[in-house]
């Protein structure tokens, strides 16, 4: 057991809705020793909607200073302090910071909970209409394509459903490179604005939803997309060459065929497109 009397509190905030603030966030805030936040001015301003004011002392701890700020934080754990963690919106650490500080708290052996909270990837994945038995949170996608289209190219085959977030100026682009990798036909749902005045959740193939954000959109941005089917897991490499074959004499590309098949039957794209070119050279 931790021999400290410190105790880091990782506070959920709300993604949207202030009414989603927890009783147990509001006494957490009140009681801190500390308040570490990401953004000052926003908690303030939540603050100001919760209708509360703290005694604590409020420091920042971003992305940029959480290398910097981590020992100073711990050095209060282990002067007994009690220090709450909170983010602009959600669970910290969950694409947020945190993880740094709350293994460093573990590794000074320094008690660690949470506040559970709301959170755009469960909420997206409540409301996406997909399956969630398992499932899988990718976080933001890579802003260049090629790293972007790997990212996706590595679910293509997995039967968990996957959550993405992404930018509102990116995700017609997203979306373009996940119908190239995933197919056109897979199920997916874009959800916007979660708990806002806002909130949109858009269902549907994933070539509908690309077409539908070419358009533009604004908001936060969470993206869910079902996982592989099983069923077609039982493809054979001939089997799927045989299918690139017939797309080709319709008069398909070579790679868009090869990409086609490979995310209908959860085969490597990079696998059966060399089979295809083996295929061919065979046959000359």
């Amino acid at each position: 057991m931790p021999d400290s009397s410190g105790l880091l509190v990782l506070a959920g905030t709300p993604i949207g809705d202030v009414a989603d603030a927890s009783p147990r966030l509001r006494t957490e805030l009140a009681t801190a020793d500390v308040i570490a936040a990401e953004d000052t001015r926003r908690l303030h301003g939540l603050l100001q909607r919760l209708g509360m004011r703290v005694d604590a002392p409020v420091v920042s701890y971003f992305e940029g200073n959480e290398s910097a700020r981590t020992p100073g934080l711990v050095a209060d754990l282990q002067a007994g302090k009690r220090v709450v963690l909170v983010t602009d919106a959600g669970m910290p650490s969950v694409s947020d910071p945190g993880y740094r500080l709350v293994t460093a708290a573990v590794e000074a052996d320094i008690r660690v909970t949470a506040v559970p909270g709301p959170s755009a990837v469960l909420t997206a994945l409540a409301v996406s209409g997909l399956p969630v038995d398992r499932f899988c949170f990718e976080g933001f996608a890579p802003r260049k394509r090629g790293e972007r289209r790997r990212r996706l190219a590595a679910v293509v085959s997995d039967p968990r459903t996957s959550v993405w977030f992404e930018a509102p100026h990116r995700l017609a682009d997203f979306l373009t490179d996940a119908v190239t990798e995933l197919g056109p036909d897979r199920p997916a749902a874009v959800c916007r604005e979660l708990t806002k005045t806002y909130e949109e959740v858009r269902r549907g193939p994933l070539s509908q939803l690309a077409t539908w954000a070419e358009e533009g959109v604004r908001g936060e941005i969470t993206v869910v997309i079902a996982g592989a089917d099983p069923s077609v897991g039982a493809w054979s490499l001939p089997e799927a060459v045989t299918a690139v074959e017939a797309r080709l004499e319709a008069g398909e590309r070579t790679k868009p065929a090869v990409a086609a098949v490979a995310a209908e039957t959860g085969l490597s794209k990079n696998d059966l497109y060399n089979a295809v070119l083996a295929a061919r050279n065979e046959g000359d």
